[in-house]
């Protein structure tokens, strides 16, 4: 678990990457309204918890290097305590112990932040502020910034206005040791629930009861929310990428695609598995599966810091290519199917991304134009598949099929650390595993 020190360390990084003379703002996020009164369970914005850790809404932290305050200046405005409020909606930190607990200069209640934020704006040749991702923050800034500007005598409001994501995102894209360690929790978390899955599925089960079970092991870990929205595709619901609707029932002789991870102290976990209902694999199922199985090995066995993703991506296309034309997917040679791309018919989506506290995480994929190497310290996942809906040419005994094999990696020099190896993918450890139910 990370601390109230290295989140300071965070912020003294960023501070220095900052020219002096500078502000930053970042907002917490707010409450959403679920329906009527009612609101969603709040998640923290990816950025403010990766620089303060601290898990309440409607927060705002200010940084500064300006040489008024001799050095870096720490502030965060947050909800005042209210014992009356606290009754019906829960505890709250209040400025006084925010400013302790997480080694603040000052810290003041929100409420204060309209009268306090020209103030502080006020002198800063620069402010980093991620302008357009939230209305609110938007009008509480450029609120401050006119009445800074519309001071009689006087406009010292900051001259230039910088986007703070390129700056704290390129932060974000390397983890270190601390966060590795909690994204292997929620990564061992996850794992153990895809297990469950596996154990619990049979014939007959809804796509619903196997949700149950992944978020129930979520939570009896600590991880008490999915890192996404939970996807069990049985049979061809197994084909539609991002399927959440979780409802069918599955039938015996079918596929199951789960992916599925959990959040973990606010890291998520990205972890894709793909096992027939009954426990054993079909011969077209086998075939379809194993190669999927192979393109993963393969793309594994290129990774390490300085490659790149689509270097590794040819990798993958290259062996799924040559795979579906040997079963006879494709009617080309392996040399006129890369060259017409009949690879995307089945394997449309990219291979990979970065992971961190989004499941989709922060970073750049391309730099002055040329795709940016792995380093060591990132994580990312690997996920190829083949994907054959029923609506199709191909031969019948592949038709309605969706197999995806996803784990979660981290870069080091050499290779990759594999976060995601507690639950099984080869087609003998899987029926194994199933082989094992009880129910």
């Amino acid at each position: 678990m990370l601390n109230a020190k290295q989140y300071r360390q965070r912020q003294t990084r960023l501070l220095r990457r900052m020219p002096p003379n500078s502000i930053m703002l970042v907002p917490a996020a707010q409450l959403v309204t679920r329906s009527r009164d009612t609101e969603y369970v709040f998640r923290q914005h990816s950025d403010f918890w990766y620089l303060t850790g601290f898990n309440e809404p409607e927060a705002w932290l200010l940084l500064s290097n300006h040489e008024r305050y001799g050095g870096d200046y720490r502030v965060m405005v947050c909800l005042a305590k209210d014992p009356h409020t606290e009754i019906w909606q829960g505890r709250r930190l209040g400025p006084e112990q925010a400013a302790e607990t997480f080694k603040l200069d000052e810290a003041y209640p929100t409420d204060a932040l309209s009268e306090l934020l020209p103030e502080w704006l006020d002198g800063h040749e620069a402010l980093y502020f991620a302008q357009g991702e939230c209305d609110f923050a938007d009008e509480v800034v450029f609120t401050a910034l006119a009445t800074l500007r519309d001071a009689p005598k006087q406009n010292r409001a900051p001259q230039q206005l910088i986007d703070s994501r390129p700056l704290l995102h390129t932060m974000r894209m390397l983890k270190s040791r601390d966060e590795i360690e909690v994204m292997r929790t929620a990564a061992e978390i996850s794992a153990r629930a895809h297990c469950r899955a596996m154990q619990f599925a049979q014939p007959g089960c809804f796509e619903y009861q196997l949700e149950a079970e992944l978020h129930h092991e979520f939570a009896m870990a600590g991880a008490r929310q999915p890192a996404y929205g939970t996807i069990v595709g049985g049979g061809e619901n197994a084909c539609i990428l991002h399927y959440t609707e979780n409802s069918d029932e599955i039938m015996d002789g079918t596929l199951i695609l789960i992916d599925a991870g959990a959040e973990y102290n606010g890291y998520a976990a990205d972890i894709t598995r793909t096992f027939p209902v009954n426990g054993t694999f079909s011969a077209p199922q086998a075939e379809l599966y194993q190669l999927v199985l192979d393109a993963q090995l393969a793309a594994l066995n290129e990774i390490k810091a300085g490659v790149t993703l689509p270097d590794v991506t040819q990798v993958v296309i290259g062996v799924i290519t040559e795979g579906l034309c040997k079963l006879g997917l494709i009617s080309d040679s392996v040399e006129e199917a890369l060259a017409a791309q009949h690879w995307r018919r089945f394997f449309m989506h990219g291979l990979g991304h970065y992971l961190g506290l989004d499941v989709h995480d922060v970073g750049d994929y391309v730099h002055n134009g040329e795709p940016l190497p792995l380093q060591t310290g990132m994580v990312i996942t690997v996920e190829p598949g083949i994907y054959i809906p029923n609506d199709t040419d191909i031969a019948p005994q592949y038709r309605g099929i969706g197999i995806r094999i996803e784990d979660n990696i981290v870069i080091t020099n050499d290779g990759y650390d594999m976060l995601t190896g507690g639950v099984p993918k080869t087609i003998a450890d899987i029926e194994a595993l199933m082989a094992q139910r009880t129910v």
